[in-house]
């Protein structure tokens, strides 16, 4: 039988990819699919650390720029990830599987604090542990977050799952010709200003050589497909 290529990741996905077509809230059957698909994934052994994104519900970015005091937002911002964060619990645990929401922020009643032995430990006891509220602090996105948390687990790669099947060299909407890469190198996804992750976590990323790969979340199996190693999106890593 086909063994998984990784024994531990961290699943990135974007707020927004649970609002499914509508872009706001949560749409409950786009993210019974996506429980439904890491549920898949997570019956083959490996051990799956997540980090979601507020996008649908707040962008604290978005609300800066609008004239909101950046500190301020940045934590509304980590707020709706932890909305979302107990949202997927409540979907995985439908499905059957353990699931421990984490927050970088203290919430006693509805989350246990992050505590990085404590994380690896419910891993090893093959618990999904979803890390809620960013790093706990501003002007850090989750990309960033999911960089940390996939470093301070010891998880061999970072998947990003995105609205897109890969890295392009320009944007695929809008371009009949934007080309997608297989594989690319930390350097150049910076220099070329992709926008895979943000240049902070791309950075941690490359300083630590820790891999990233990015696939479309909404093609259903694809996350079993990313675990087993299978060519369906890009991957960022040293040498190219």
């Amino acid at each position: 039988m086909k063994e998984p290529v990784y024994k531990r990741i961290l699943l990135k996905l974007s707020g927004e990819a649970l609002a499914g077509k509508s872009g706001t809230g949560i749409n409950t059957t786009v993210i019974k699919q996506i429980a439904e698909d890491i549920a898949v994934a997570y019956k083959t052994g490996i051990q799956i650390g997540l980090v979601i994104g507020g996008g649908n519900i707040f962008r604290g970015i978005a609300a800066s720029a609008e004239g909101m005091d950046r500190a301020s937002s940045d934590y509304m911002g980590m707020l709706a990830t932890m909305i979302n964060a107990l949202a997927l619990q409540d979907a995985l645990e439908k499905e059957g599987i353990p699931t421990r929401v984490q927050s970088a922020i203290a919430m006693a009643e509805i989350a246990e604090p992050y505590i990085r032995r404590r994380a690896i430990r419910h891993l090893e006891k093959k618990r999904i542990v979803i890390f809620g509220a960013g790093t706990g602090n501003p002007y850090f996105t989750t990309d960033t977050a999911a960089s940390l948390r996939a470093m301070e687990i010891n998880a061999q790669i970072i998947m990003k799952a995105t609205k897109v099947d890969g890295i392009y060299d320009k944007d695929p909407n809008k371009f009949s010709d934007a080309k997608k890469f297989s594989q690319i190198s930390y350097i150049d996804v910076l220099n070329r200003g992709l926008q895979v992750m943000d240049s902070t976590a791309i950075s941690l990323c490359m300083d630590n050589k820790l891999p990233i790969m990015t696939f479309d979340l909404m093609k259903k199996g694809n996350i079993l497909k990313a675990v087993y190693g299978e060519d369906i999106g890009t991957i960022v890593q040293e040498n190219v």
